[in-house]
């Protein structure tokens, strides 16, 4: 398994490459970042190996397939007993809308972010499912006016 202290410039520049495009050609990758076809193979394939490259996905734009409303969505628990947590971190698993969720520090337990089609949809998923569920006490929600800065790539 590679460390990433291992790492030399072709791997950062493979990174950075499949960040941007993760369609690229291993003949496109290599030429982009200065390798051979073959050197590009093995050092993706370690990457794979190492759990450092995930499965690659083709990003989706929200607003045009009718989920344009984003919205950071905070909860509080009711209690932090383990079973609660397991409980509530399985039903977040489970809903689409969801997604990202983060266990937090400070006031609030977890960060969510959700995307729906509309306010109302909004509405009918925070009364009928997030605050309906057994472990949540409480929530505070807020809309995305718009996207200053979306990335999924890492500074690397």
């Amino acid at each position: 398994m590679k460390e990433i202290d291992q790492f030399d410039e072709i791997d950062h520049r493979i990174l950075r490459a499949l960040q941007r495009d993760a369609s690229l050609s291993h003949a496109a990758l290599a030429e982009e970042v200065g390798a051979s076809p073959a050197s590009c193979w093995r050092r993706i394939k370690a990457l794979e190996g190492a759990g450092i490259l995930g499965a690659a996905v083709r990003l989706v734009d929200a607003a045009k397939v009718g989920r344009g409303v984003s919205v950071m969505c905070q909860l509080r628990m009711k209690s932090h007993a383990t079973k609660d947590r397991q409980e509530f971190e399985a039903f977040i698993q489970t809903r689409g809308e969801i997604m990202d969720c983060h266990s937090m520090s400070g006031e609030w337990d977890y960060l969510m972010r959700v995307v729906v089609a509309d306010v109302a949809s909004y509405e009918r998923f925070l009364m009928r499912e997030l605050l309906a569920h057994p472990a949540v006490a409480a929530a505070a929600s807020h809309f995305a006016l718009s996207q200053v800065k979306y990335t999924t790539a890492l500074p690397i």
